[in-house]
């Protein structure tokens, strides 16, 4: 049986100082959040908490395993019915995926959003794990080495490494995936 997803239980938290066109949202804020381009899921609308909504609502997702971000979407609706971007936030799966700590265990992270025309915009808060964690590879190909051996020895020995990032295009910012 082949995996091709992980089940991502994410728990919208709270956001802080949230604004459209400078000014402090006044209701109506919700979340949006994609794993990848068919499969999103939306917290409920904080009818009261203005530009520090509070949701405390907890999303279980399947996360396809080539997904390398999760995106947050703040919006806001608007009075004639339809809604307003506030601010965008791209999680990096290595953020709560292949780190320090298990898979399974909770971590609770704050992210910057970025409003559309790629500015500063408040705070999204959020607690990630991942319910259940890709399963162990086949006997036989756990048994091969990984790496290259060094000096002639025959252990294989664990490079470690340490991405470093220019920073990201803002319009890669603006929307969650290729399309408007």
């Amino acid at each position: 049986m082949e995996i091709k997803s992980r089940t991502l239980e994410i728990t919208i938290l709270s956001a802080e100082d949230l604004r459209i066109n400078n000014k402090p949202v006044k209701k109506n804020a919700f979340v949006v959040v994609w794993t990848d381009t068919c499969n999103y899921k939306s917290t409920k609308i904080d009818a009261d908490g203005g530009s520090f909504p509070s949701w405390n609502d907890k999303l279980v997702m399947d996360m396809p395993l080539h997904t390398r971000f999760v995106t947050l979407q703040v919006k806001c609706m608007a009075s004639g019915g339809g809604d307003k971007t506030v601010g965008v936030a791209r999680i990096p799966v290595t953020d709560f995926i292949g780190g320090f700590y298990p898979e399974t265990c909770l971590q609770f992270l704050s992210y910057r959003l970025r409003d559309p025309k790629g500015l500063k915009n408040g705070i999204v808060n959020v607690s990630v794990r991942v319910k259940e964690p890709l399963q162990a590879c086949s006997s036989r190909a756990a048994a091969s080495p990984i790496g290259i051996p060094v000096d002639g020895r025959k252990d294989f020995g664990v490079a470690t490494g340490i991405p470093i990032w220019n920073g990201y295009p803002s319009s890669s910012l603006l929307t969650p995936f290729a399309w408007n």
